[in-house]
């Protein structure tokens, strides 16, 4: 439901998840990037899958490296974004190399293939928050995967990676927010919704 306090309500809980993340021991997010990586590799879906977007995980986000490299070594295509000046989201083959970029972001080097390159993936491996059992996210507040969602054809698994804790039992929504189908936490991947 939305409110006149949505916005505000989202900073509020924003805000007082990045305070409990900035607080995380960096080996304890090793750690559970581990734990993530396996429980997301375990999927069906994720096995099936040839392409896969995903992103590149920074500071104390739960972690992506390993959970990227086995994927790669899995012989799977990796799309990962790019971000545009208008927060939209591009997206690029990752080849392996990635550079700074801007917000302190890692990008791949490769040419982009289009802001519509998402809806080839068979998976969609995507950062947040937190969600709540319907399936709603939050994000960082730019609205950068609300608007790479839209174009996720119906039925891709949508995957938001998470640590425990962080499954809220709501999070406040706007009309421009996209369900995902899946959480992935340490402690393994829940099907949140058809």
């Amino acid at each position: 439901m939305v409110t006149a306090q949505t916005p505000q309500n989202k900073t509020a809980l924003r805000d007082q998840l990045m305070t409990a993340r900035n607080r995380r021991p960096l080996a304890e997010v090793g750690a559970q990037a581990a734990a993530i990586a396996e429980a997301v590799l375990a999927v069906p879906e994720v096995r099936r899958a040839g392409t896969v977007a995903a992103y590149v995980s920074i500071g104390t986000e739960p972690g992506t490296t390993a959970l990227l490299e086995s994927l790669v070594a899995q012989g799977k295509r990796i799309l990962l974004p790019v971000v545009q000046p208008d927060l939209d989201l591009d997206w690029a083959v990752h080849t392996g190399d990635l550079v700074t970029a801007r917000m302190g972001l890692l990008e791949p080097t490769g040419p982009t293939v289009g802001v519509d390159a998402i809806g080839w993936a068979d998976v969609v491996l995507l950062p947040g928050l937190a969600v709540d059992g319907g399936g709603y996210r939050l994000g960082r507040g730019g609205g950068c995967y609300d608007r790479a969602l839209g174009r996720v054809p119906v039925g891709t698994p949508t995957i938001v990676l998470l640590y425990e804790g962080e499954v809220v039992d709501q999070v406040p929504t706007e009309p421009h927010d996209r369900p995902v189908t899946h959480v992935a936490t340490p402690a393994g991947v829940v099907r949140l919704r058809a």
